[in-house]
């Protein structure tokens, strides 16, 4: 048995060609779809249920580019399952509070006159009645009497 201190290693170029031309395909065809999709809504209106459904749809695919992004450009593919949890679910958090925090902010902005009784808006309060000249005059000559 002899043993020797010399290491083998052999590298492969050849796939790493094929491989971002197909990353590259990939994230370009989820993007035309995003955008047709995105283009598609501007004929629905704001109120119909399809709407909201094809925002869902195109919030999906955006999830599912920034994982393929980050599976490939961060070198997450070839991590195991725990360091990739690890990542990624610290970034859902952090954009679930982001959502959270607008829509609060948006709540209170819709609803300050509830929180604070001192912040009326002027066009809130009533107008004065006003009354025709003759009635006018006719309360005048009331209060004089």
């Amino acid at each position: 048995m002899e043993h020797s201190s010399a290491v083998e290693y052999h590298e492969h170029h050849g796939g790493g060609t094929k491989e971002i031309k197909r990353v590259t395909i990939i994230l370009t065809i989820l993007t035309l779809v995003e955008l047709a999709l995105g283009y598609s809504m501007i004929h629905i209106p704001e109120d119909n249920p399809t709407r909201h459904f094809v925002k869902g749809v195109i919030l999906i695919l955006m999830l599912a580019k920034a994982f393929y992004i980050a599976g490939y450009f961060m070198h997450l593919k070839h991590e195991i399952r725990n360091m990739i949890m690890t990542i990624c679910i610290p970034l859902f958090l952090f954009v679930w509070f982001i959502i959270a925090f607008l829509y609060d902010g948006k709540a209170y902005n819709n609803n300050r006159n509830a929180y604070d009784p001192y912040y009326k808006v002027k066009s809130e309060q009533p107008a004065p009645v006003h009354h025709e000249e003759e009635e006018h005059k006719g309360l005048e000559k009331k209060n004089m009497e």
